[in-house]
């Protein structure tokens, strides 16, 4: 069993919260338990909510010592600090391997701690501009609704946390099983587009604008760097600054990233043999296909369909 822990501190929003219970810690009859959930705080006994009662928390912050997954649901005021004991028993978690992740403002404890600078994250739209002020190592990306670096994982406003607990389970267990648990709770497994539809309009637009969609259909051609660059009208130089800018990687690797993300897909989805996903996803032979996604993914194209197959 994968244990969460959620660590709440007063004053505890309860929809955050909540959208960890609901994809981790609800027992259904008809589905397999594969999560042990629990809640934790600095303080054990009665922690305040933003909907105006008490919720009592047992647990203190031991709990985290042996959680597979710390969940930070939200983080009020955003401005508050944190403590030494919370700020250590977050680096010890992380330093052991376990996955911290958060949910809306959660994403302020965990810059706190410093795992963020140098990588991507996002946060609510209202308080994307706020997180990069504060921390200027982070690269915000205000329209993404969660971002996922594997041992920590950060997800927009209050609803995105339920994208982003659903794209963990699909990870840990399969598109299976996170489809037949989003069909429980009525929820979209996926959500097309990002935070900007949202947000207000009159944002800054971002210069991939329009690029990403096309290149997402064509991954099955021979498209390269300069292709992409073509298309964008731009030098490749100036493509690859555009990409470190807004999704803190570069070209190529993200090509190579959605080539990965569709033969997994294709894995799960359909008995295509392994050739034939690698024609249809760009990566030319199913030689360079394994080697790819072993390196991506950290197993071959054949175990993870035995692993993960959706029928």
């Amino acid at each position: 069993m994968h244990r969460v822990v959620a660590l709440v501190r007063p004053v505890q929003s309860t929809f955050e919260l909540g959208c960890a219970v609901e994809v981790f810690g609800t027992e259904r009859a008809e589905l397999p338990q594969h999560y042990e959930f629990e809640v934790c705080t600095e303080e054990p006994g009665p922690v305040p909510t933003t909907a105006g009662y008490a919720i009592s928390v047992a647990h203190d912050l031991s709990a985290l010592a042996s959680a597979d997954t710390v969940l930070i649901p939200g983080w009020a005021p955003v401005q508050a600090p944190l403590s030494p004991p919370v700020r250590h028993a977050l680096l010890r978690a992380h330093a052991r391997g376990a996955r911290l992740v958060t949910i809306c403002s959660g994403v302020f404890a965990l810059a706190r701690t410093g795992l963020l600078d140098g990588r991507s994250a996002t946060t609510h739209w209202a308080r994307a501009t706020q997180l990069q002020q504060e921390f200027p190592r982070i690269r915000v990306q205000p329209d993404m609704l969660y971002v996922d670096h594997g041992d920590v994982a950060t997800s927009a406003g209050a609803g995105a946390g339920i994208d982003l607990c659903l794209h963990l389970v699909r990870k840990d267990h399969g598109a299976a099983h996170a489809a037949l648990l989003a069909r429980h709770m009525v929820m979209p497994l996926h959500r097309d587009g990002g935070q900007r539809q949202y947000a207000p309009p009159a944002a800054p637009t971002n210069a991939l604008d329009g690029l990403l969609d096309w290149a997402e259909t064509r991954l099955g051609s021979p498209l390269s760097v300069r292709d992409l660059a073509a298309h964008a009208n731009v030098s490749p130089r100036t493509l690859a600054r555009r990409f470190t800018d807004h999704l803190g990687t570069s070209p190529g690797a993200w090509l190579l990233s959605r080539r990965v993300a569709e033969a997994r897909t294709l894995l799960e989805q359909t008995d295509l043999p392994v050739e034939a996903i690698a024609a249809r996803v760009g990566l030319t032979s199913a030689v360079n296909l394994r080697r790819r996604f072993r390196a991506q993914v950290g197993t071959t194209p054949g175990a993870y369909r035995w692993a993960f197959r959706t029928s």
